[in-house]
């Protein structure tokens, strides 16, 4: 993974496993606690006319791993623009996510790709000029990416 020349759509993917990943976990229980009601047996008449449930199977020791690197990617980040990379990489949707950071699509669009460009910036290890605008960034960081075979 050093050799990884690290683009804002890599950086979108690794995210969206890491949310992945995060959904898949067993569920965190407190200790000493435990449930003296006997299990439910449900009987087939009960069954009826209900959808199954799949459940995914439990993330590999790899993609945890994969998940305790890709949380620590939103530090330093605005806390608005970490906000909106996160519930994107949980497959929100954009007018939700309008809606819970109280800014306009465009606006949202903006700081999303903003913060997928600094991360790549940041894991290529070359530095964020402060002095740039989000917009000059983007338009630097968009033209240095390298394009995609289609």
């Amino acid at each position: 993974m050093d050799n990884v020349r690290w683009t804002a759509s890599l950086v979108e993917e690794r995210l969206a496993e890491a949310a992945s990943v995060l959904k898949r976990l067993p569920p965190v229980t407190v200790q000493g606690y435990f449930n003296t009601w006997p299990q439910m047996v449900h009987e087939f008449g009960d069954l009826v006319g209900q959808e199954r449930v799949l459940k995914r199977p439990p993330p590999s020791a790899a993609a945890i791993s994969r998940m305790d690197q890709t949380i620590t990617w939103t530090i330093g980040l605005d806390p608005v623009d970490a906000k909106i990379l996160w519930l994107r990489a949980h497959g929100e949707r954009w007018k939700r996510i309008c809606a819970s950071v109280g800014l306009a699509r465009a606006s949202v669009n903006e700081r999303w790709l903003y913060g997928l460009s600094v991360i790549a910036w940041r894991l290529n290890n070359k530095r964020v000029p402060k002095a740039w605008s989000r917009r000059r960034f983007l338009t630097v960081a968009r033209d240095r990416e390298p394009q995609r075979s289609r």
